[in-house]
């Protein structure tokens, strides 16, 4: 534990009794440096984990957003697609279902293909 001794003020009150300060190892304004010191450990905790917890956050929200824009914007374009090939095709609407799910069939098994990495060898 750590001594405290008390200073004498060198300048008396006006009744002429001498006020004590309390100083700590010599420093003369312990109180504003513990409040300091107790602000900052404060900050730096908030930045440690409500920071974190932010950044966790909008990555989420952000994540989120652009998985649902990205699956509307795909259900567009298969749409776009049907009817635009509905309209240049002679025949009825069964044509263009039949090419875009050919095309998703090869655009599958293409990924499908790639499942493994060249070069791993423990393939079931």
């Amino acid at each position: 534990m750590e001594s405290r001794r008390f200073n004498a003020s060198a300048n008396p009150s006006a009744n002429g009794s001498a006020n004590p300060i309390p100083s700590v190892s010599g420093s003369g304004d312990w109180p504003a440096q513990a409040a300091d010191m107790v602000v900052s450990t404060v900050d730096a905790v908030s930045v440690r984990t409500t920071g974190t917890i932010l950044s966790i956050a909008r990555v989420t929200v952000f994540g989120l957003l652009a998985v649902v824009l990205g699956i509307v914007a795909v259900v567009m374009t298969i749409v776009l697609l049907v009817r635009f090939l509905d309209a240049i095709l002679p025949s009825s609407v069964w044509l263009p279902y039949l090419i875009l799910g050919l095309a998703s069939l090869i655009g599958g098994l293409l990924v499908f293909r790639r499942r493994h990495p060249a070069g791993n060898t423990n393939r079931p």
